[in-house]
C-alpha cells in the first residue's frame, strides 16, 4: 500500500495540479472573452464652441490657449464704442417719444377741461394720438432694452468652469454674429466613454460600479455606468428617412460584434491625476455581487495589445 502510495503520489499531485490549472485557465479565457471590459475607451468631455452674439472688430482678447477660465470669466471684446453709441442713440429716439406722449397727454386733458367747447371729433382725434404715442414710446423702450443688451453682448465671457481650446481670434479680427471663435472644455462634464463588444453586455445596466485605468496613471479610478448607448450607425442600409432601406448585401466569412458605448461618469478623482479629453483608458464592469466581495481585476492596460 505504501509502494502504490509513493508511486502514485506524484502522479495524482501532477493531476491535481493540471485540473486545478485547466479552472483557472478556462476562469480566465471565461472572462476575457465574455467579462464586460474594454481598453476601447476614452476620457470625453463637453466643448462649447463660442461665438458672438453680435459682428463687429475684436479690440481686446483676454485669455490664451490652454488657459484655465471661470464662468463668467471674459474671453474677448468686440467693438463696444459702437454699441453705445447706437444705446445713445436709441436712448434719445425714446426721450423724443416721450416728449411727443406728454404734449398730446397735455392737449387731451385741455380737451376735456374744455368739454362741451371742444368738437368730440376733434377729442377722439386726440385721445387716438395719444394712444399711438404710447405705442411710439414702447417701441422705442424696446429699442433701448434691444441696444443695451447688444452692447452687454459686446463682452464675450466663458459659459462653464474649463479651460480655453483653439483659440483663432486676435485683436483686430472681424468677427460675425454665431461664428465660434473660441472653443471652452468644460471640465465638469469629464467621462468616460467605453466602447463594448455587443456580446459582453448582457446584464449591465446603469448604475453598476466601473473601475477605470487610465493608461500611463498607476491608479485605478472608481465611476459607475451612467447609460447606454440606444442605437448605432448601421452601415449596411442607406436611404432617406421614411423611405425604403436600401441594405446593402453582407458576404462576411465572420461576423464582427459591434461596439457600443456605454457611458461611465467618474465617482472621484484624486488631484494628481489629470483628466484630458481623449486620452486612452481600459474600464471593467464589475458584477452587481461585487459590492460584497472581492472582484477579478481588469486586466492592465497594454500599449501593444490590440483592444478586444
Amino acid at each position: 500500500m505504501k509502494k502504490w502510495i509513493k508511486t502514485a503520489g506524484p502522479a495524482l499531485l501532477t493531476l491535481a495540479m493540471v485540473v486545478v490549472a485547466a479552472l483557472v485557465l478556462q476562469h480566465l479565457w471565461r472572462y476575457y472573452m465574455e467579462a464586460p471590459w474594454t481598453r476601447d475607451a476614452h476620457v470625453g468631455a463637453d466643448v462649447v464652441q463660442v461665438a458672438p452674439d453680435v459682428s463687429g472688430l475684436v479690440e481686446e482678447v483676454a485669455v490664451a490657449d490652454n488657459q484655465a477660465v471661470r464662468r463668467g470669466q471674459l474671453l474677448f471684446v468686440v467693438d463696444r464704442a459702437r454699441y453705445a453709441i447706437a444705446l445713445e442713440q436709441a436712448r434719445a429716439a425714446l426721450a423724443e417719444r416721450q416728449a411727443t406722449l406728454s404734449q398730446l397727454r397735455r392737449e387731451s386733458a385741455r380737451d376735456r377741461s374744455l368739454q362741451d367747447l371742444v368738437a368730440a371729433e376733434d377729442a377722439e382725434v386726440r385721445r387716438s394720438n395719444v394712444q399711438k404715442a404710447q405705442a411710439a414710446v414702447a417701441t422705442a423702450q424696446s429699442a433701448v432694452d434691444l441696444a443695451q443688451l447688444n452692447l452687454d453682448r459686446t463682452q464675450v465671457r466663458s459659459p462653464a468652469d474649463g479651460h480655453v481650446s483653439d483659440r483663432t481670434v486676435r485683436v483686430g479680427d472681424y468677427v460675425s454674429t454665431g461664428r465660434p471663435v473660441v472653443a471652452v472644455l468644460d471640465t465638469g462634464s469629464f467621462r468616460v466613454d467605453g466602447y463594448f463588444e455587443e456580446t459582453r453586455l448582457h446584464g449591465v445596466h446603469a448604475g453598476q460600479r466601473v473601475d477605470v485605468h487610465l493608461m500611463g496613471e498607476p491608479v485605478t479610478l472608481h465611476g459607475h455606468v451612467q447609460s447606454i448607448a440606444a442605437g448605432i450607425e448601421d452601415r449596411y442600409r442607406s436611404g432617406n428617412a421614411g423611405a425604403l432601406p436600401n441594405v446593402t448585401p453582407a458576404f462576411d466569412w465572420v461576423r464582427l460584434a459591434q461596439r457600443i458605448p456605454v457611458r461611465i461618469a467618474l465617482d472621484e478623482v484624486p488631484t494628481h491625476v489629470q483628466l484630458i479629453a481623449g486620452r486612452t483608458a481600459t474600464v471593467a464592469i464589475l458584477p452587481d455581487a461585487a459590492s460584497t466581495g472581492p472582484t477579478m481585476a481588469a486586466p492592465a492596460p497594454a500599449q501593444a495589445k490590440a483592444a478586444p
